[in-house]
């Protein structure tokens, strides 16, 4: 259960961080209702958390949900010191404080430029967080933290801005992060253009005038072939002439009758 648990988690927030620029350390903001329910389900949210949603978290609030949960009484006081460990989040109602819900929700006016997850029980608030497009809601259910699904209103945002053909703003600054991690971005230096030269003169090389080749009359006639020079074979003609001397001597020395 706890693996499937986080499998979502995880799916719900890379939807964020593509369409919308969540990043860590995400930023909780906390209200009474969910430390309330943190405290009797004996949640530690600073170790539980980090691990539920794989990377840095900040748990932070306002002073209008201190000032709230103190005029609650002695019932919230454990509420109340989870939300004192808290970070404070500046909030505009300085000299008037307003509810909880109310400060939370003016938190994440202007399309949550801050990335703020809203961490609730409160079903009224949840409702008014879900209409504005691009904030994670978070909630306890059976003593366990859970990251809500992303809601209609965000899905249908994300999907005007693809058939627009339309890239956000956040998509824009998740593209150029990943280019710089890749490399793939030029540094000034490499962006400085080459210096063109300027145009110069012709060749002195080619200018030359071309020498006109000499024809050598030994080099253009052809080579005269070597006449192969026959040899004898003495000793063969020698032993042919040494018959006929004799025949001759014959004759010679038996003249006809």
């Amino acid at each position: 259960m706890k693996i499937t648990r986080q499998k979502h988690a995880k799916k719900h927030l890379g939807f964020f961080r593509y369409n919308f620029g969540v990043r860590e350390p995400y930023q909780l903001l906390l209200d009474g209702t969910f430390c309330q329910a943190a405290l009797r389900g004996r949640i530690q949210l600073r170790e539980q958390l980090p691990r539920y949603l794989m990377g840095e978290t900040q748990l932070c609030t306002t002073r209008c949900v201190l000032k709230e949960l103190e005029s609650l009484g002695k019932e919230l006081y454990g509420a109340k010191l989870i939300a004192q460990r808290c970070q404070l989040r500046s909030c505009s109602h300085f000299k008037d404080a307003v509810s909880g819900a109310e400060c939370l929700l003016s938190m994440i006016e202007d399309g949550n430029p801050h990335h703020f997850f809203v961490a609730t029980q409160d079903q009224n608030l949840s409702l008014q967080v879900k209409k504005t497009p691009g904030v994670p809601l978070l909630f306890i259910i059976q003593n366990t933290v859970v990251l809500d699904k992303p809601s209609s209103k965000t899905t249908a945002f994300v999907k005007a801005t693809e058939s627009e053909h339309l890239v956000s703003v956040h998509q824009k600054q998740s593209i150029k992060k990943l280019k710089e991690e890749q490399g793939l971005v030029k540094t000034p230096q490499q962006k400085k253009k080459r210096k063109r030269k300027g145009v110069s003169g012709p060749n002195p090389l080619s200018c030359l005038k071309k020498k006109k080749k000499v024809q050598d009359s030994n080099q253009s006639s052809a080579p005269e072939k070597k006449r192969r020079k026959r040899i004898r074979n003495r000793n063969r003609t020698e032993a042919l002439s040494v018959p006929s001397v004799k025949q001759s001597e014959e004759v010679q020395c038996n003249p006809m009758d």
